[in-house]
């Protein structure tokens, strides 16, 4: 393939991405809130579980968090105001959905919105079980994720991000937000720098990583 149809097919993915958005932003105008999270969750969700597995590096773990982002989602799309894509504050979800089940794994009782109204809704409850279903890994992604695992848990994420989601820096920043860090643009476009910069450490331990352990050759 040319980098000349590797352009055009991320264009086309960025396209239909965009569509899909738009239809779910349309039932988000329209108050269908159910109809508006199902696509959500249909769109996104099997990346983003995929992400909080990576991340996780335990299913049971993953598959938790996953349901609790469901259920922010579920609360928080009748206020969430489009300043931000679909995709990205959806990552924002999921990350903190995975902070919060690592530092209380027994807090199903205090979420939010409880599981039983997502199941109170089948299509909703639909979307997330097709979601949560094992992922099949090819050996070398499996050795590579294994080495993933050893890297500092925000560096995983940003090659995540990065890399398997080909996020922009900036949805990066918006995605990685610091405590107590602004959200103007001269805020972003800092946290976007200095994650570029981390960025480009973590490839560099990723691929010493894997020189050691036999995966790419030494130069």
């Amino acid at each position: 393939m040319s980098p000349g149809d590797g352009e055009s097919a991320a264009a086309d993915v960025g396209a239909a991405r965009a569509a899909a958005e738009a239809r779910v932003r349309a039932r988000h105008a329209d108050g269908d809130l159910e109809a508006a999270t199902t696509q959500a969750l249909e769109l996104y969700g099997p990346e983003l579980f995929g992400f909080l597995q990576a991340l996780a590096r335990d299913d049971d773990t993953a598959a938790e968090a996953f349901s609790t982002f469901a259920e922010d989602l579920w609360k928080g799309l009748p206020r969430f105001r489009w300043e931000s894509s679909l995709r990205t504050w959806a990552y924002a979800l999921a990350r903190n959905a995975l902070h919060r089940v690592r530092r209380d794994p027994h807090r199903r009782a205090e979420r939010n919105v409880p599981l039983s109204d997502i199941d109170q809704h089948p299509n909703l409850a639909a979307a997330v079980r097709s979601v949560t279903q094992p992922y099949l890994r090819t050996e070398i992604k499996d050795r590579f994720a294994a080495l993933r695992d050893q890297l500092d848990p925000d560096d995983h994420a940003l090659l995540i991000l990065r890399i398997d989601r080909r996020m922009s820096w900036r949805d990066i920043a918006r995605a990685m937000p610091l405590e107590g860090e602004g959200d103007d643009n001269a805020a972003v476009d800092r946290r976007a720098a200095t994650l570029r910069k981390r960025f480009e450490r973590a490839k560099t331990q990723l691929r010493d990583l894997a020189t050691a352990h036999g995966i790419l050759p030494r130069e």
